[in-house]
């Protein structure tokens, strides 16, 4: 019975978010970016344009032109996913169409019309992005291309959208071009808030031999664990001793600064990571035991 319990709150909570996320994505199409002739990227992209075009509802060429990228996906990535996904769409095309029947422009000055409705437009699509959908067949296309090219997702997704907003400066003028560029980029950039947070994990691998003098500056002055692994030179294979630790994004500057402060040629290499777990929480300085990054030297001086 609990195990079915979360399973319903689960999917509900899916399904939830999902339909938020469309509604705002609606929502700065259609009160924002359309209204002043400014396009987002992707399928959306050609979708307005096509709309404009024609004179039929934005909704109906959302569906239609990612039908055949469902096919794909179905074929390809998974069920689940393409599931989710025609569902994401479904949800979108309505949401237009009801807010387009609302006839509300929120503001007419291009600049703000690209920035806010790039920042409700990427809440919407990063909502729908984190809870295991998509809105754009062109993604499903990149997922595939990335396998079997040279090329990243990201490289082939903005490959896409660069010819669909230079297609825009042919039907709205090379202006709304530039200012769908800046819709596009402002969208781009809050799904990625919204997808990994404000203070979005960063792992950082450092290589110093001063350490032990490293590793207790990081845990008093972050409050951060960490963890000390054992490595060996490629070139020579001299023993070396490699730092890992996970912070958050605005932690980032902070810790480059411990690290060269006590050894300015450290090598420091810094990602991003998916954390999974509750190890990775920030604790109290004072609270925490040096003994935890296992440095017997430092817990030495401090008794």
């Amino acid at each position: 019975m609990h195990k079915k319990y979360n399973s319903i709150y689960f999917i509900t909570s899916k399904i939830t978010f999902i339909i938020i996320g469309a509604i705002l994505a609606s929502i700065g199409l259609e009160m924002f970016l359309i209204p002043n002739e400014i396009i987002d990227g992707g399928v959306v992209g050609i979708s307005i344009i096509l709309s404009y075009l024609s004179g039929l509802p934005l909704g109906i060429f959302t569906f239609v032109i990612n039908i055949p990228f469902f096919i794909i996906g179905y074929k390809y990535i998974g069920k689940i996913f393409t599931m989710i996904t025609i569902f994401s769409v479904i949800c979108l095309s309505i949401g237009v169409s009801i807010v387009s029947n609302l006839g509300s422009v929120v503001t007419e000055d291009l600049l703000l019309a690209a920035v806010f409705g790039g920042i409700i437009i990427g809440a919407g699509v990063g909502l729908i992005i984190k809870h295991g959908g998509s809105l754009d067949g062109t993604e499903i296309v990149a997922i595939i291309l990335d396998k079997r090219t040279d090329f990243s997702i990201g490289e082939i997704i903005m490959f896409f959208n660069l010819f669909i907003l230079s297609s825009a400066g042919f039907v709205f003028g090379w202006e709304k071009a530039m200012y769908s560029l800046i819709a596009y980029f402002v969208a781009f950039k809050t799904i990625d808030i919204v997808v990994e947070g404000f203070d979005g994990s960063k792992v950082a691998m450092i290589i110093s031999n001063r350490h032990r003098e490293i590793s207790k500056a990081i845990i008093v002055k972050l409050g951060r664990g960490l963890t000390l692994l054992n490595g060996k030179g490629g070139y020579d294979g001299a023993s070396t001793n490699v730092l890992y630790v996970v912070v958050s994004r605005l932690e980032i500057s902070k810790l480059k600064t411990i690290v060269q402060a006590i050894d300015e040629s450290a090598l420091i290499t810094i990602g991003n990571v998916e954390v999974i777990g509750k190890g990775y929480k920030r604790k109290d300085a004072r609270k925490v035991e040096v003994v935890t990054c296992e440095c017997p030297e430092i817990e030495d001086k401090d008794k």
